[in-house]
């Protein structure tokens, strides 16, 4: 069965096995507008957000004055989820879950989400070690679509996904409301507005760039150069500031999820390259160049697994690329307890196998080599079951992930 938005996420799968099976925090994060205020009402007995003027004014009493107004001192009142929304604004925010959890951590579960990446769950230090589990959000997939369940292992059997919501995920994106909507102006209007709002608002709140003007220039350019390495040289030049100031924006604009950066993997790789990351947009949707939009796509499925696998303890996994100083190039590299796994070349239509994939494979040791074809029809066959290196379409192997 194929669930569309408005149905449980993943997500809410995720979230009630979480409760049941730990008494922790769950700290979600994730872009703007990806459904994480849904998912959090979904499962909420309480739901209190730092933006609302009175849940912002009981927050700031303390941990005393919201236990008292939800009654979480009172016993035999159950355990419910409590959530809190853009908790991170609050400047005193980790003591005031460490008291509450402290105190009242038997009473409900506590549920807290925000915006911003900015590392803000990963920076709270010894005060809240022990007392949380993060998880990252992402837009719909692939695989989402077909199995918004908890997972139980770490790929699903392939399974078909229709192909007119194939093609709406390709071309409106899995951000939430425009894959709903399925019309092209409403995704052109939905993308220019999360532009703003990422650009303009989110930098002002979350940064401390003063020069907005030309953080929009950034965006606007990185818009144009999803799925290409990035010279930070020529970016400075661009934009007329210094080289690290360059970077710090890039890493800024990445913190706000406007997109992501892959680190090419060096270990093992005679003369490799070592220096400047790749980069892609969340929303692949506005990609004109269909190889640049097919590599975006397959990109963002990967990190949605990769993030995904880390998070529920399935081990510890990143998402890399692989490119040498003879211009050898795989697009990702897939790192599994810090061996590479699987090795992925995205391509928007069928093609010779690229000799890069085989080439890696033997340096790298790594199980698994896939060329993934974007524009190739559904085939029912587990991908992983072949270890040299393979073409496959991204209907079948995305299918497998989350």
């Amino acid at each position: 069965m194929v669930h569309v938005p408005g149905i449980p996420r993943l997500y809410d799968a995720i979230l009630r096995d979480h409760f049941l099976r730990n008494r922790q925090m769950a700290f979600l994060s994730g872009p703007r507008q990806v459904g994480k205020t849904t998912t959090c009402r979904s499962l909420a007995g309480h739901y209190l957000n730092w933006d609302d003027p009175d849940d912002r004014r009981l927050i700031v009493e303390g941990s005393g004055a919201v236990a008292r107004r939800l009654g979480l001192d009172r016993a035999g009142k159950g355990t419910s989820v409590v959530v809190f929304d853009e908790l991170h604004k609050h400047r005193k925010w980790r003591d005031f879950l460490k008291g509450l959890f402290d105190i009242y951590g038997e009473a409900a579960r506590f549920l807290v989400t925000g915006s911003s990446r900015l590392d803000v769950f990963r920076r709270a230090g010894d005060s809240l070690m022990g007392r949380y589990c993060p998880y990252r959000m992402h837009p719909l997939s692939v695989g989402e679509l077909l199995h918004p369940t908890a997972p139980r292992d770490l790929l699903a059997p392939p399974a078909e996904l229709p192909e007119g919501e194939f093609r709406a995920l390709l071309d409106h994106g899995g951000f939430p409301d425009p894959l709903v909507k399925r019309d092209p102006r409403v995704t052109r209007s939905w993308r220019r507005q999360r532009r703003d709002l990422v650009l303009r608002m989110d930098s002002r709140d979350f940064t401390n760039i003063s020069d907005i003007a030309r953080l929009e220039v950034l965006g606007d350019i990185l818009a144009e150069r999803s799925a290409t390495q990035l010279v930070f040289a020529r970016l400075a030049s661009d934009l007329s500031v210094a080289i690290d100031t360059a970077r710090r924006w890039v890493d800024a604009l990445a913190s706000l999820h406007y997109g992501f950066l892959l680190r090419p993997w060096s270990k093992s790789i005679a003369k490799s390259l070592r220096k400047e990351p790749k980069w892609y947009l969340r929303d692949w949707s506005g990609i004109a160049n269909p190889g640049a939009r097919a590599e975006t796509f397959v990109a963002a499925h990967l990190l949605k697994a990769v993030e995904g696998w880390t998070d529920l303890g399935f081990g510890d996994f990143e998402l890399r690329y692989l490119r040498d100083k003879q211009k050898r190039e795989v697009d990702f590299v897939v790192i599994r307890d810090g061996k590479p796994w699987m090795l992925v070349e995205a391509k928007a239509g069928d093609g010779p196998l690229s000799p890069a994939l085989e080439y890696f494979q033997a340096a790298t040791k790594a199980p698994h080599a896939f060329q993934v074809v974007v524009d190739a029809p559904f085939v029912v066959a587990d991908a992983v079951e072949r270890k040299g290196p393979v073409i496959v379409p991204a209907r079948t192997l995305l299918s497998q992930l989350l």
